[in-house]
C-alpha cells in the first residue's frame, strides 16, 4: 500500500479545522497528522511531526499567518498552501504569503464565492496532491534573520534582483504576448512586470491559475507596483500597447479578430488540460489570429497546461520562451514544453523582461 501524503492542517477556528480535516480524511491517499489553532503551535509541529504538506491559514492569534510562515520556511521548509478569505486585506495577505514562499492558495467557504465545501474540498486534495508529487524549491535568504522584522520577506527565487525596467529597442510592433504561469506564478509575473517598461508596445496577456475572486485583485496589485497598465480582463476589451490582461478565474481568454481590430472574448466552457482559465486555450487562439507575430512565454507551474497552445505558437512562426528550471518553484508546464520541442529559448526569471522586449 503506498505511503500516505501527511498533512498538518492550521486554522484558529475548530469547525474549519474539522471541516478541512474531513475533507483530506475522505482521500485514502491524505492523512491529518496533527493540527494547530495558532503560528507558533504551526512551527512547533512542523518540527516534531515532519508533514509533508501544510494548510496555513492567515488570520491567527499569538502568530499569525504570514510570521509562521517565514519560519517554517527558514527551518523546516514545507509546500504550503493557504486558506485565504476574499476581502481587500484577504487578497492582499494571500499575494504577500506567495510572495514568503507558500506554493499555492485556495479560498476558503463563503457566500461571498460560488465554490462551495465539495468544490473547495476538490480543488484542496487535488493541490495538495500535485504539490507532494511535485519537486518544490525553496530558497531561503539566513543572513541577519534574528534582526528582520517579521513581516520581511525571506523566501526569494533565484536572481531576486532587480535591475529596473528594460530599456525598449522598438517602439512599434505588430506582436501579441502571451504568458501562462500556475504554481509560483503570482510572485514571478510581478517581477517580470517589474522589469517591463511602460511602453511596451504591444498588448500582453496573462493566464495565471488562480480561484474566482482573486484575479481582480491580483491585477489591480501588478497594476499598483508596476509601470505598465495592467487588469483584470472583461469580454470585448480591445487589445491596447503598453497594456497587459490577466484572465478572470474560472472564466476562458482567447483573442478574436473584428475587422482590423484584436478584442479579448471571455467564455465560461469545459475545463481544457484540467484548468479554466487555461493556458492552452489562450495560446491556441493567439497562435491562430497572430502566427508569427505571437510570442507565447510559459513558466512555473504544476502540470502541463500551455504546453501544446506554447507548441503550436511556435509551430506558426511564433517566438517561444519558457523559464528555467533553476528559478521556477515548480518545473512543471515549462519542462513539459521544452521536452516537445515547443521553445526557442530558456531563460532564468531575471532575463525574461528583457528577452520578451529583445523579441518585439
Amino acid at each position: 500500500m503506498a505511503e500516505k501524503i501527511k498533512v498538518l492542517v492550521v486554522d484558529d477556528s475548530a469547525l474549519v479545522r474539522k471541516i478541512i480535516t474531513d475533507i483530506l480524511e475522505s482521500d485514502p491517499m491524505m492523512e491529518v497528522v496533527g493540527t494547530a489553532n495558532n503560528g507558533k503551535s504551526a512551527i512547533f509541529k512542523n518540527q516534531t511531526l515532519n508533514p509533508d504538506v501544510i494548510t496555513l491559514d492567515i488570520e491567527m492569534p499569538i502568530l499569525d499567518g504570514l510570521q509562521a510562515l517565514q519560519e517554517i520556511i527558514r527551518t523546516n521548509p514545507k509546500p504550503v498552501i493557504m486558506m485565504s478569505v476574499l476581502t481587500q486585506h484577504g487578497a492582499d495577505a494571500t499575494f504577500k504569503a506567495l510572495e514568503y514562499g507558500a506554493v499555492d492558495f485556495i479560498p476558503k467557504p463563503s457566500s461571498v464565492l460560488s465554490l462551495s465545501v465539495e468544490d473547495i474540498a476538490e480543488l484542496l486534495i487535488s493541490k495538495i496532491k500535485a504539490v507532494y508529487r511535485s519537486d518544490i524549491k525553496f530558497h531561503v535568504k539566513e543572513e541577519d534573520y534574528e534582526n528582520r522584522p517579521t513581516d520581511t520577506t525571506i523566501f526569494e527565487p533565484v536572481e531576486e534582483t532587480r535591475a529596473g525596467p528594460v530599456a525598449l529597442k522598438k517602439r512599434e510592433s505588430s506582436k501579441v504576448i502571451g504568458i501562462g504561469t500556475s504554481t509560483g506564478g503570482p510572485s514571478a509575473l510581478l517581477k517580470v512586470f517589474q522589469n517591463l517598461p511602460k511602453d511596451v508596445p504591444t498588448p500582453i496577456l496573462v493566464v495565471q491559475h488562480m480561484p474566482a475572486g482573486f484575479t481582480s485583485a491580483f491585477a489591480e496589485r501588478l497594476n499598483n507596483t508596476c509601470l505598465m497598465n495592467i487588469k483584470e480582463a472583461v469580454d470585448s476589451d480591445e487589445l491596447w500597447p503598453g497594456w497587459a490582461y490577466i484572465a478572470p478565474g474560472d472564466k476562458h481568454m482567447i483573442v478574436e479578430k473584428k475587422k482590423n481590430k484584436s478584442i479579448i472574448r471571455i467564455s465560461e466552457g469545459e475545463k481544457v488540460s484540467g484548468h479554466r482559465p487555461s493556458i492552452d486555450v489562450l495560446f491556441n487562439s493567439i497562435a491562430e489570429t497572430s502566427k508569427a507575430d505571437s510570442l507565447g512565454v510559459i513558466m512555473t507551474g504544476m502540470g502541463k497546461d500551455g504546453s501544446q497552445g506554447i507548441l503550436k505558437i511556435h509551430k506558426n512562426g511564433g517566438y517561444t520562451l519558457a523559464q528555467n528550471e533553476e528559478t521556477s518553484v515548480v518545473y512543471g508546464m515549462n519542462r513539459v514544453a521544452v521536452e516537445i520541442g515547443a521553445i526557442r529559448e530558456i531563460v532564468s526569471l531575471s532575463e525574461l523582461a528583457q528577452r520578451i522586449v529583445d523579441n518585439l
